[in-house]
């Protein structure tokens, strides 16, 4: 395990370094001079102060030595400094990456749980009107976009019946603490979850659903009916385990699908995460924030890829840790 942990951390740190590779070269790729472009951000652009720029970023330097400062900022993740918000990229991020995680974290949990009980359900009911139904709401839920899903979520549960609130974190203005204040954002954060979570529960449902179907018929199974042992232990020690590999397999890949939603719900509900950050540096021009925000997802996608390989092994100790 130790010697497997080892050469998947080696891997992350690769993947990582070639994405600070693209950033450093997204920018350079640019048209027009990236001394310019800061001072553009910063409401300033005669000669004098976008040359004092260029000789505080380095700009002035050899391309190489550009890179070799870059890589050693990058590396204590001093991700570069906004002009247009006055404030380094590393603390804007982790200012606003706790919102995000909460509302991932939270789909996720939403997205997992119930796809994966529907998707049960569905497969022990196959053929019949529940598996109908089931198959049927998901198969709506994986075609609908979010941003529609979002509206007429606040539509329905904000505009007309008021039981949630549509837009924030918290109530402005509120000095709630304690489990009121858990309350307060837990209803903010309902809405968004379930806008970010209802395409992946759908995706959960079906993966979920077909997995299990296909391993009801593989010879251990009916090995195990053979000797007795009732359906609920065959289904749950036996199908249920090995269909969720390729659940466990998806949620790897749904790290940064999670990432890029969150950008459109965040925008729609006014979640204050890395999303809605984002979406404001795009609006404003402010790359820095931009490629920050990237690198910044790259970290979790890569970590929650790392995390998604150790718990494929343990669910299935047959799996060789190459």
């Amino acid at each position: 395990m130790a010697a497997f942990l080892g050469r998947r951390i080696v891997k992350s740190i690769l993947v990582l370094f070639m994405i600070a590779l693209f950033n450093f070269f997204l920018v350079r790729a640019a048209p027009g001079d990236p001394a310019e472009i800061l001072a553009g951000q910063s409401g300033a652009a005669d000669a004098e102060y976008i040359e004092k720029l260029r000789k505080d970023f380095g700009l002035d330097q050899p391309l190489p030595v550009q890179l070799a400062s870059y890589l050693k900022h990058v590396a204590v993740f001093d991700l570069g400094y906004s002009h247009r918000q006055q404030a380094p990229v590393s603390t804007l991020i982790l200012n606003q990456l706790p919102a995000t995680l909460l509302l991932a974290l939270t789909s996720f949990a939403f997205a997992l749980l119930a796809g994966m009980a529907l998707g049960i359900q569905a497969a022990l009911r196959v053929g019949k009107w529940g598996d109908t139904v089931i198959t049927t709401m998901a198969m709506l839920a994986y075609a609908t976009p979010l941003f529609w899903v979002g509206l007429m979520l606040v539509l329905v549960f904000s505009v007309q019946l008021q039981w949630l609130p549509a837009f924030g974190y918290e109530s402005v203005g509120s000095s709630l603490s304690g489990f009121a204040r858990f309350i307060d954002i837990a209803r903010h954060l309902t809405l968004p979850a379930i806008t970010l979570g209802l395409f992946y529960m759908a995706v959960y449902t079906r993966l979920t659903r077909a997995s299990m179907l296909e391993i009801r018929q593989l010879d251990f199974v009916k090995t195990a009916r053979g000797k007795g042992l009732s359906e609920r232990t065959v289904i749950t020690r036996h199908v249920l385990r090995n269909a969720l590999l390729p659940v466990i397999t998806y949620a790897g890949i749904q790290a940064g699908h999670l990432i890029g939603g969150a950008l459109l719900v965040e925008t729609v509900f006014g979640w204050p995460g890395i999303g809605r950050l984002a979406f404001d540096a795009l609006v404003q021009r402010d790359y820095s924030v931009l490629l920050g925000v990237f690198f910044m997802a790259s970290i979790v996608v890569v970590v929650v890829n790392l995390i998604t390989d150790i718990l494929y092994t343990v669910a299935d100790p047959r799996i060789e840790l190459k």
